[in-house]
């Protein structure tokens, strides 16, 4: 409401005070004069509320504004730290396309530099906000327990793999044909977990497979983004020793 339609309900009683004055003067009749004094008390009050109106308006208007300049201060900040995100992923996106593309071309799953850049970037995170990360490496074959083992064919494994992980989750194809799962804010029952659901899903669509699987985690089986991708790689090689189904886990990081 603005300020003269505010003031309009005074501005009639001051109005009508003033003409039953005249009229008094006038007329010499007391009642009118009794009428002009009731209808400027009433100005008078109306005059009060009007200015109390004003001032708490004036103190909303200021919080108003003051929530603004604090909204006004984290837009900025949240947008200064994607920008600074997005630069970081523009650098690095250049130096893997100079080296090979971000994504497997059969699979479309992201690619073995993709991978390793990414798993130093959630190690480094997981160490700062004391969280857990997993990597699981999964081979897919096709032959046994009968013939010698094949890789089976990966544009059919990745549907698995890609429907079973989480949107924070990374599902990468290494270039010897191995698949990697990056796992966030995941410990070592969890990624067993998330193995074991690929399995079963991939048993569903492809029953002849068989998968073998690493698992490693930070920080209980290594400290580092190499030390624990050796593990898992270590892992993987205990699990492919058996012409079936197997999951294993790297042995534990001693100090």
């Amino acid at each position: 409401m603005s300020t003269p339609r505010v003031a309009l309900p005074g501005l009639i009683t001051g109005i009508l005070g003033l003409v039953a004055g005249g009229i008094s003067f006038g007329s010499e009749r007391p009642i009118f004069a009794v009428v002009a004094g009731v209808l400027a008390l009433a100005a008078g009050v109306s005059c009060i509320q009007i200015a109390q109106r004003l001032v708490r308006q004036k103190a909303v208007q200021s919080v108003i504004e003051e929530e603004l300049k604090t909204v006004r201060a984290a837009a900025k900040d949240t947008e200064q730290k994607v920008q600074a995100e997005l630069d970081k992923l523009t650098r690095s996106s250049g130096t893997l396309e100079d080296e090979e593309p971000l994504t497997d071309p059969e699979t479309g799953l992201f690619s073995e530099s993709f991978f390793r850049a990414s798993l130093d970037s959630r190690v480094a995170a997981a160490r700062r906000h004391l969280r857990p990360v997993a990597i699981a490496l999964i081979d897919v074959v096709n032959g046994l327990p009968d013939d010698s083992p094949t890789q089976a064919n990966p544009t059919s494994v990745a549907p698995s793999i890609t429907e079973t992980l989480r949107g924070a989750d990374t599902a990468c194809r290494l270039k010897n044909g191995y698949f990697a799962a990056l796992l966030e804010d995941t410990p070592e029952n969890g990624a067993i977990w998330t193995v074991e659901r690929i399995r079963r899903k991939l048993s569903e669509t492809n029953p002849e497979v068989t998968v073998w699987a690493g698992v490693a985690c930070y920080p209980a089986h290594a400290f580092g983004a190499d030390e624990i991708l050796t593990a898992a790689e270590q892992a993987l090689e205990n699990a492919r020793e058996w012409r079936q189904d197997r999951i294993e886990v790297a042995a534990a990081a001693t100090d």
